[in-house]
């Protein structure tokens, strides 16, 4: 029998590390971060991360692993999640993988292609290409060289036009062929359990505030701590996350606090957006579409279920 993985999704600011520390008390559970964002040291505020308060009550692997010039890829995630997952079983307890970096997730549990290893040189000549031309035209270019992965990916996906264009730079081969290869299956049996707010408006409302309440912390004074702190890049992944590049584009004089807020905000709408429509398709998932009250005992309910037929006979 293939050993359980409960796996935790939803879109940005849905409340998905609180629901997970709601969880703990009830089940053996021991919490691994699904998120790009929040593998980074010294990127707190603008990661949403968990608090101290929080991670005292619920630990969660995969924070603060990095310094914000490193990058990690999906594969390094992949053979991470596998050794916490092992570990966590061995101590005799159930892993719970939550976030929202949904292509983490779908390299962990669908597998992953023999894509080339990123080519940093490649990757600033097309991000300095993007600048010059706008990532319209760049998703255009992506459009001739590989129809399918253009059609799948959001021309504001900024990154994943560009891993798309790096990969053809590279190999002279499209994504997709890479993507169709045969990949290795899982050892395990995933439950998708994800939040799938119906009322757009109150996840909108919500996104806003939290970017506010950003602000409120010191989100800029951490931006600026980092800049000067590190010799980071525009191409630099940790500073391409949402929020930190609207950010950097304010502290250069590119725009002014409420364009900066406004354009902060409307990313990270996007962002949501994009995670939504991974959800929408995703395979065996269940969505809770219900507020916070509702959401608790439904995905509990859920869990017990589940946990009841993992049980050997």
């Amino acid at each position: 029998m293939l050993k359980t993985v409960f796996c935790l999704m939803g879109p940005t600011a849905s409340g998905k590390t609180a629901l997970a520390c709601e969880l703990l008390p009830h089940y053996p559970f021991e919490i691994i971060s699904v998120d790009s964002a929040m593998i980074y040291r010294e990127m707190d505020i603008g990661t949403a991360k968990p608090t101290k308060k929080e991670l005292a009550a619920a630990p969660h692997h995969l924070l603060d692993i990095l310094d914000p010039p490193q990058s990690f890829s999906a594969a390094q995630f992949c053979s991470e999640a596998s050794r916490l997952c092992e570990d966590i079983f061995n101590r005799g307890k159930i892993p719970l993988l939550t976030g929202g970096t949904m292509m983490y997730f779908q390299a962990f549990q669908q597998g992953l292609s023999s894509l080339p290893d990123a080519d940093e040189s490649i990757r600033a000549k097309i991000i300095e290409q993007a600048e010059l031309l706008g990532w319209e035209k760049m998703h255009a270019e992506l459009a001739l060289i590989d129809s399918v992965t253009a059609k799948r990916v959001h021309a504001n996906d900024t990154q994943r036009i560009s891993r798309a264009l790096e990969v053809f730079y590279i190999t002279g081969k499209p994504l997709t062929t890479f993507l169709a290869e045969q990949k290795t299956k899982s050892p395990y049996n995933f439950v998708n359990l994800a939040l799938f707010p119906e009322n757009r408006a109150w996840l909108h409302e919500r996104i806003a505030l939290r970017f506010d309440q950003m602000l409120h912390d010191g989100f800029i004074h951490e931006v600026e701590q980092l800049l000067k702190k590190w010799d980071l890049p525009s191409t630099c992944p940790a500073m391409r996350c949402v929020g930190y590049r609207q950010a950097i584009d304010y502290l250069h004089n590119q725009n002014d606090y409420q364009d900066f807020r406004d354009k902060g905000i409307a990313a990270t709408r996007q962002l949501a957006k994009r995670q939504l429509t991974w959800l929408r398709h995703w395979p065996n998932a269940y969505l809770f579409t219900g507020n916070h009250e509702e959401t608790l005992p439904e995905i509990m309910a859920i869990i017990n279920k589940m946990m009841d037929n993992s049980q050997p006979d």
